[in-house]
């Protein structure tokens, strides 16, 4: 996602080099920003993301108990009912191989 800008416009190539070039000169210091480095494994990625999608399950369980009788049988009703049927015992039963000689 592009960041936003800092004018009313996009600066133009030459606008930001030019205004890099006299960051420089000045001496200003270089501050440069790093997205956080996910360190964990598929198959940890793998749990959480089943963790997850549990946890989801059991939200939308209660936002479907909590609907009020004249929603029952709405869209979201009807929505909230699909989501609370599906078996997620087949994907939470899924042990994902560790990697090549790790197993």
């Amino acid at each position: 996602m592009p960041r936003k800008p800092i004018g009313e416009w996009p600066m133009t190539d030459a606008e930001r080099q030019a205004r890099h070039r006299t960051a420089r000169a000045a001496g200003l210091p270089v501050v440069r920003t790093r997205r956080p480095i996910d360190h964990r494994s598929r198959a940890q990625r793998w749990r959480d993301a089943v963790a997850e999608l549990t946890a989801l399950q059991r939200q939308y369980a209660a936002w479907l108990e909590a609907v009020p009788t004249s929603l029952q049988d709405s869209a979201t009703s009807d929505a909230l009912q699909a989501i609370c049927d599906l078996d997620l015992a087949e994907i939470q039963a899924i042990d994902p191989p560790h990697g090549f000689g790790r197993d």
